[in-house]
């Protein structure tokens, strides 16, 4: 199970990468929960859509660096990356956006279920962030 899990987690960051959303969103369960970076917990794949799709129209990333670990069982696993970006358009009560390029270490913590991610949580240093496009 626990290589399962490494597999799962590279496919979704490999759609990332891709820019395949349609295999990104298919990954996930349709209850899923999400957890954005300092701030609420989203449930469901159409509310995770909506947030790609706003993410996607602000920013222009690439993860590298990509390090994916699970537990024994492949009910959890993580990942450690670095997210190498542009910021395209601005995004709401945040600095405007020039199309700034960023590089960020973030991670994300998964929780799987029926072979797909039913849990995502995304971590990185806000301020870092801001700092770097010139807040």
């Amino acid at each position: 199970m626990r290589e399962q899990t490494i597999a799962l987690i590279k496919r979704y960051y490999a759609a990332f990468n891709a820019g395949d959303m349609a295999t990104f969103l298919a990954l996930l369960t349709e209850d899923v929960a999400h957890d954005i970076n300092q701030g609420q917990r989203e449930i469901g794949k159409a509310a995770f859509t909506k947030f790609m799709q706003h993410m996607n129209r602000c920013y222009r990333e690439e993860l590298v660096d990509l390090v994916v670990m699970a537990c024994d069982d492949g009910r959890r696993g993580a990942a450690e990356f670095v997210v190498c970006g542009s910021y395209l358009v601005t995004d709401e009560g945040l600095p405007p956006a020039t199309g700034q390029a960023y590089r960020l270490p973030a991670g994300a913590f998964f929780e799987l279920r029926d072979g797909k991610v039913a849990r995502i949580s995304n971590y990185y240093n806000l301020p870092d962030w801001i700092a770097q496009v010139g807040a």
